[in-house]
Formats: C-alpha cells, sequence, structure tokens
C-alpha cells in the first residue's frame, strides 16, 4: 500500500492505471451477470458455487469503483506541465486489502464446493481453508502498511507470518486434495488442476510484489512513477484472472460434473406435459 508521496505521473501513465480499473470494475460487473444467469445450466448441488464465484466478484468490483474514485481524486492534470500531479488527497489502495480479505477465503471455498466432496469433510475443509485465507491476508497488512521495509524488520517480519498460512494452504491444495483431484474424470481432474494452478500462480504475484521493497529498495523504490503503476497494473491483472477468470474455470468444472451426472438443461427446461 502506498504510505508515501506520490509522484507525479505522465498523461500515459495516469491513463494506464485508470484504464486498468476502469476494465476490471466492467469485467467484475460483466462476471456478475454471467454466473447468476449460468446457474441455471448446473446441477442443483452445484449452483451454490456459482452464487460464491458471483459474489467474489460483486464485493470486486464495488471496491474497484472506489479504487477507480480514490485514483481519480488523488490526481489532477497540470495543463501547463502536461503532468498528472498529486492534489493531495489520499491514495487509498487499502481498498485492496478489505477486497481481498473478503474475497481470497471465497475464492477456496469455491474450490471445495465444485468438488462434490462428502458433507462431513467440505464444511470443516472450507472452515480451515478460508481460515487459512483470512490469516494470510490479515498478517501481510501490518507489514504492508509499515514505514520500515527492511528485509529483518516489521515488513519482513509480518510477512515471514503471512507466509505460513499461505504455505499450509498449498499444502492442502497440492497434497490433501491431490488425491481427490485424482478420482475425478479426466476432464475433471484436468480443470481442477487448472484451477489449482491458476491459484498459485495468480497469488503468487503478491508475495513478489510484496518482497521486492524489501530485496530490492534501491532499485525499486516504493514511491517512483514507474513502481506504482507497474503494483497497480500487476495487482489488477492479478486480480482479474485469480476471480472472473477462476470463476468462469469453477463454472467449467460444475458444467462438466452436471453433465457426468446426467443433468440435462434441456430437458429441465422443457414444461411437463400430460400422457396419455
Amino acid at each position: 500500500m502506498l504510505t508515501e508521496p506520490l509522484p507525479a505521473l505522465t498523461p500515459g501513465q495516469y491513463s494506464l492505471v485508470f484504464n486498468m480499473f476502469s476494465f476490471t470494475v466492467a469485467t467484475m460487473t460483466a462476471s456478475f451477470v454471467f454466473f447468476v444467469m449460468a446457474r441455471k445450466n448446473l446441477a442443483p448441488k452445484y449452483r451454490i458455487s456459482m452464487m460464491v464465484s458471483a459474489l467474489v466478484v460483486f464485493i470486486a468490483g464495488y471496491h474497484y469503483f472506489r479504487i477507480t474514485s480514490s485514483w481519480e481524486a488523488a490526481y489532477a492534470l497540470n495543463a501547463t506541465a502536461g503532468m498528472y500531479e498529486p492534489t493531495g488527497d489520499l491514495f487509498n489502495d487499502a481498498y485492496r486489502y478489505v477486497d481481498w480479505l473478503l474475497t481470497v477465503p471465497l475464492l477456496t471455498v469455491e474450490l471445495v464446493l465444485v468438488m462434490g466432496l462428502p458433507k462431513n469433510e467440505r464444511g470443516p475443509l472450507a472452515a480451515k481453508l478460508g481460515f487459512l485465507a483470512a490469516a494470510m491476508i490479515v498478517l501481510g497488512y501490518p507489514g504492508e502498511i509499515s514505514g520500515d521495509a527492511s528485509l529483518f524488520g516489521a515488513r519482513g517480519l509480518w510477512g515471514f507470518l503471512s507466509t505460513i498460512p499461505f504455505v499450509w494452504i498449498l499444502y492442502i491444495l497440492f497434497t490433501q486434495l491431490g488425491d481427490t483431484i485424482q478420482r475425478q474424470s479426466s476432464r475433471v481432474s484436468t480443470l481442477l488442476g487448472n484451477a489449482r494452478l491458476l491459484l498459485l500462480a495468480t497469488w503468487g504475484f503478491y508475495p513478489i510484489a510484496y518482497m521486492i521493497p524489501m530485496v530490492y529498495p534501491e532499485a525499486f523504490p516504493t514511491n517512483t512513477p514507474g513502481t506504482i503503476v507497474a503494483l497497480q497494473v500487476g495487482y489488477t491483472i492479478a486480480d482479474v484472472l485469480a476471480k472472473a477468470g477462476y470463476g468462469v474455470l469453477i463454472y467449467n468444472i460444475a458444467k462438466a460434473k452436471s453433465e457426468e451426472e446426467g443433468f440435462n438443461v434441456d430437458e429441465m427446461a422443457q414444461p411437463a406435459t400430460a400422457t396419455a
């Protein structure tokens, strides 16, 4: 999060970040409509996974709307200099952490719901993953806003603590759930594996971005135009993939499992006819 004064940006830099925020709001909104409408294509027991997906992108879309508004308020165009200069208003990038605190646990719940586990396993596993995901976000935030960005300072300490639940989640996804995924059909197993890898790839961006100011403080100072633009664009792309893109994968998994279990949306849509 940005705890230092904002630098002036070129029109191209400012517009790139603004357009990425705007694109994300539109993507999350469209995804919400799709997930709500598409749930009828799934067997009833998998529809809850689509509602969770819809909730995730709704929350993300709202927070990106707030981030966009905060970005607009933080800068104003100096026509004489041809630069966007800080207005003095705070760019409240902390909206991201609120978004992550709410949505990241739900992302793990989506995967558990769509796997078709027995009820006695599904509930405890979803609760465990959700708790670990929330702990990962909560523990990372103090280090993000601390003024001490050194490797062995506050940022490093909280980053290490946040890594513990992150590694625990990966252990569950890639070991405990590995056997369950292998028992699925080839099509579903591949889709579940892709969803798991997408989580790893997108979530992996965040700790990398978190650690760069600690490991390379001189090469990547947090208050330079290039670093700010790169982080905002990078976070935004990761969020789109981890929420909207991941939700589409969850839908495809639920659709495949519904078809394998004999669910036919066309038959469900046909009105009942009286028999002679």
